[in-house]
């Protein structure tokens, strides 16, 4: 068996370091892409969720189940990006 590949291997040998090589380099720039675009996006939407103002807002209940008493079911979304009814909260002091 060994030596009907004995040829086989013989013959890619001289182009096998060359494909290793390129393989290996290819992997490392896939790698560093993948990472790049997910950093990409994690700022994005960072950036994105910290324009909700719900943290802000007179309504806010800093409750679990009721979060805010205007729209509970858009509090502390996307949704909640140009709520009409936000009222920033005054502080007292």
């Amino acid at each position: 068996m060994f030596q009907i590949l004995k040829p086989i291997v013989d013959a890619i040998q001289p182009f096998l370091v060359p494909i290793c090589f390129v393989a290996a380099w290819l992997f490392v720039v896939l790698v560093t892409w993948n990472l790049w675009i997910a950093v990409r996006d994690m700022a994005m939407r960072t950036q994105k969720m910290h324009q909700i103002p719900c943290s802000n807002c007179r309504f806010f209940t800093r409750n679990y189940q009721l979060k805010c008493t205007v729209h509970p079911s858009s509090a502390l979304t996307e949704e909640a990006i140009n709520c009409p009814d936000f009222d920033p909260c005054r502080s007292i002091y």
